[in-house]
């Protein structure tokens, strides 16, 4: 099969998506398939005559996989090609109509907020993940709150702010300020006072127009995926210092990640269960994985957030939920594929 590799862009989780990205080329190459690695934004420029020539030539890797401590400088990424004001690079479309399927490395607004998807559909090109419908609401943090309140699916109480509109008083002793539509907890902060509230809404502007404010819940950190409307095995995250941020997410020991999760079988099925209505919910296609906090000392599951494109890097949740099934990261990947293709059959039928 001819499979173009989608990773990088301009989103603030290029070096993520780039790491993810190089995983599944090397792990699809290995298991037979005739792989291209191509960066959404800078395209792919070596000389050719057909794409089927580039498959052929198999090439997957575009330099370094390391995942900085911080998020990317996109300036100087931009500074890369001529800005023609064009966010796919050239040959890109070429490349994934030539492609029996695109698989989605992309994490991030760029490649997650559906535009993408939307554009690739235009285009007759099949992809990994959701359709355009499901990544722009799971995407969008307060779309997906509302809608999982239609659903009666518990989430925490929140607002969301734009920029320049009136602020007002902090609206819980403790609160989550972050990005509307960020990943990775790329601005994200956990606020106590309201001298840390001004400063952490300044950082949440700094990446977008939109921003959530939600109230802190204490409780156990979990995640779960879900492979074409079944739930995975559930993972506790337990940071070794501070929140599930950035640094701690994609820095080798930083987070300890128990797989299954040591909370017993009645929680697993219930947090499970939530997962399962999430995806139902946001209309999401093939696979995610979705968040939730478990606070024990009332025994309530809040359910965070959803997301379309997990990570695939080595560090990533969605494979070690996957061999906790008796999937290797090559099977996943076809795995991942085969669930994609269905949203196409179910079209066609």
């Amino acid at each position: 099969m001819k499979i173009a590799v989608l990773c990088g862009g301009l989103s603030h989780e290029r070096d993520v998506s780039i790491s993810s990205g190089t995983g599944v080329a090397r792990a699809l190459q290995a298991r037979g398939h005739d792989v291209v690695l191509v960066d959404l934004f800078l395209g792919y420029t070596r000389p050719f005559e057909t794409a089927a020539e580039v498959f052929r030539r198999g090439e997957v890797s575009l330099g370094t996989t390391a995942i900085g401590a911080d998020s990317p400088d996109l300036e100087q990424v931009k500074g890369l090609r001529p800005d023609d004001g064009v966010r796919i690079g050239p040959n890109v479309l070429r490349l994934c109509r030539a492609a029996d399927m695109v698989f989605l490395a992309l994490h991030g607004e760029e490649g997650e907020n559906g535009k993408l998807q939307a554009a690739l559909d235009m285009n007759g090109v099949r992809y990994t993940g959701s359709g355009y419908l499901g990544s722009a609401l799971a995407m969008h943090k307060g779309l997906s709150k509302a809608l999982f309140r239609q659903n009666g699916i518990p989430t925490p109480e929140s607002l969301t702010l734009r920029r320049g509109a009136p602020i007002g008083a902090m609206p819980a002793d403790c609160v989550v300020v972050k990005p509307c539509s960020g990943g990775s907890s790329v601005g994200t902060s956990i606020v106590r006072s309201p001298q840390e509230y001004a400063a952490a809404l300044e950082l949440a502007f700094r990446y977008e127009s939109e921003v959530l404010v939600e109230t802190y819940v204490r409780g156990r950190e979990l995640t779960v995926g879900v492979m074409d409307g079944v739930a995975m095995p559930v993972i506790e995250i337990i940071p070794k210092s501070g929140f599930y941020d950035y640094q701690n997410k994609y820095q080798a020991g930083a987070t300890e990640e128990l797989c299954p999760a040591p909370i017993g079988p009645e929680a697993t099925a219930r947090a499970q269960k939530l997962a399962e209505q999430v995806m139902a919910a946001l209309l999401v296609d093939a696979y995610c994985r979705v968040d939730i906090l478990w606070d024990t000392e009332h025994d309530r599951m809040y359910v965070l957030e959803a997301n379309t494109l997990p990570g695939m890097t080595p560090t990533s949740l969605i494979p070690q939920m996957a061999a906790a099934q008796g999937l290797d990261y090559g099977q996943l990947c076809e795995r991942i594929m085969e669930a994609s293709f269905k949203k196409y059959e179910k079209s066609e039928s």
